[in-house]
């Protein structure tokens, strides 16, 4: 085994090792010369440290150009700091550092996994230090990259599931920037042109935008000074104004998409929670007996084994920055879709209006405490908890007290927070799959 091969094997033997965690590591908080919020999680157990810088550039920043948040992210490692694409993957490799980045539709972030020796380590945070202030957006890479989002939005029409989830998104969000497709769509991606990428970076990724998460084996002087070098040489630009409210939804709608397969793909919802919402862990012990806890909850039990509809329906929250979705999801043959789509309204009304027995609630939330320690067992999941918290402004005491907070839901609570939040007359429902005309109809 060559040395670049061992050091990589070494690095993803330490990344699978369960760590012996406290359920709460304790966070230090502080900002870097330039103002850059840091959360810093020391942890001697391994010799290795994870950094996540985050920015507030995700797709709802897109402002009607679709996929340009997702492209300007994809092009920082394409040509950087006076090196090739290759040569930047070559310069990672070198040392065994893990990197990667990406976007979503509220963030946008850049991760580096190195070995804590300063022969490893130096030289990866100098690479990621590159790729982050000193992109080059050559046209060359601009036009693969982009070439690249145009396949990837054929395999999109080709995905009844992706085909449903981009035409939810866009009927519950309407003119919301949540409702553009993070990855763009054909006349955004047919119009997009190298400036904008650039002129997104410019006012996106800089040092008021950001938030750096650091977990390893560091002392917080050696984390200060990382985070201080790592932004060093960014623009301090200016922090970007609030994203808009999301508009509730005043009516049900059935939106039926023809798909040329077998199966229907059923999603439905409305609009859920933010991140940091006061009635966040009561709706999310709610959600766990209902269709969030697998082939224990009441969605599985009715539509899967008392009448064989599908093999896996689900339910979930994904809080965001402003409202998230609230979605119930499956897939069924075309000719019980009818009957599916009814049992999903009947079986969430019912909870709706009842809520969970203390059986289950008591039952869920062992189950959510319970597995919670596996959570946080290594330093990526915490690197990544430390990003989430500070990207959503979420209290230092976050993971220490999630199981308390947990614990905490009563009966009562669940049912006011459903009640308040949920109504099961205003559902978005789209159906894609079968062979008739697609329609758009008021649900009943």
């Amino acid at each position: 085994m060559g040395v670049k091969s061992f050091i990589a094997f070494v690095l993803l033997s330490l990344s699978l090792q369960s760590l012996n965690v406290n359920a709460s590591p304790r966070i230090l908080q502080w900002h870097t010369e330039k103002g850059t919020p840091v959360y810093f999680v020391e942890s001697n157990q391994l010799p290795i440290v994870d950094v996540r810088i985050i920015f507030d550039a995700g797709s709802a920043r897109d402002k009607g150009q679709a996929g340009l948040a997702v492209l300007t992210n994809a092009l920082l490692a394409e040509g950087a700091a006076d090196k090739t694409a290759q040569q930047i993957a070559e310069q990672f490799e070198d040392v065994g550092a893990q990197f990667s980045n990406g976007a979503l539709r509220d963030m946008a972030w850049l991760s580096l996994r190195s070995l804590r020796g300063d022969q490893y380590l130096q030289p990866a945070l100098t690479m990621l230090k590159g790729v982050l202030s000193k992109p080059v957006f050559s046209e060359e890479s601009f036009q693969r990259e982009l070439a690249n989002l145009k396949i990837a939005r054929q395999s999109v029409k080709q995905s009844p599931s992706a085909v449903g989830s981009e035409t939810f998104y866009k009927k519950l969000y309407g003119n919301h920037p949540y409702a553009s497709p993070v990855n763009g769509d054909d006349e955004s991606l047919a119009a997009m042109q190298r400036k904008q990428v650039i002129d997104f970076y410019d006012r996106h990724y800089v040092s008021s935008n950001a938030v750096i998460a650091i977990v390893g084996k560091l002392s917080r002087a050696q984390a200060e000074n990382l985070a201080n070098d790592l932004v060093a040489e960014l623009d301090k630009g200016i922090k970007l104004p609030a994203i808009p409210a999301v508009k509730l939804l005043q009516k049900a709608e059935t939106i039926s998409v023809t798909f040329p397969s077998k199966q229907s793909h059923i999603l439905m919802g409305q609009t859920g929670v933010k991140r940091g919402d006061k009635d966040y862990f009561a709706l999310y012990v709610a959600n766990h007996p209902f269709g969030g806890s697998g082939f224990t909850s009441r969605l599985v039990d009715e539509i899967r084994e008392k009448r064989g509809l599908a093999y896996s329906v689900y339910s979930y929250f994904s809080p965001s920055r402003e409202l998230g979705p609230f979605m119930m999801g499956m897939q069924t043959k075309n000719e019980q879709a009818e009957q599916a789509i009814g049992l999903l309204k009947t079986e969430l009304k019912k909870y709706w209006l009842d809520g969970p027995g203390e059986d289950e609630l008591e039952s869920s939330v062992k189950n959510i405490t319970g597995g919670f320690p596996l959570r946080i067992d290594s330093n990526k999941k915490v690197v990544e908890y430390l990003a989430m918290i500070g990207f959503y402004h979420m209290p230092l005491d976050y993971l220490h007290n999630f199981n308390r907070r947990i614990e905490s839901v009563t009966l009562e609570q669940i049912q006011s927070a459903l009640q308040r939040r949920l109504d099961p007359e205003k559902m978005i429902t789209v159906v894609v799959g079968g062979e008739t005309k697609a329609k758009q109809s008021k649900a009943n």
